[in-house]
């Protein structure tokens, strides 16, 4: 399990950078998701969730995700990968 930390977060959204999503954290009635807008990839965040939503929603993206790992340096390559094993444990 991934500690619901500030930390994390900010390791979730550098992960999804470097596989080419931008993080958007916008208001409104939403649920987070991810979508392609304008050939760009996107990801919105409900402004208004809290850190533990913003986490997990983050995480089950990733999950969803087809992630190319080649392009990943040595600590996100273990970071997806403790994410992806935190899945299999389910």
């Amino acid at each position: 399990m991934i500690a619901i930390t500030q930390h994390n977060l900010g390791k979730l959204e550098e992960l999804l950078a470097e596989v080419g999503y931008r993080v958007r954290y916008e208001k409104g009635s939403f649920r987070t998701g991810a979508c392609i807008l304008q050939h760009t990839k996107v990801i919105m965040v409900n402004k208004f969730s809290n850190l533990e939503v913003r986490i997990q929603s983050l995480i089950q993206l990733l999950r969803e995700m087809e992630v190319d790992t080649s392009i990943l340096d040595d600590k996100k390559k273990e970071f997806y990968k403790t994410i992806k094993k935190v899945e299999a444990a389910s």
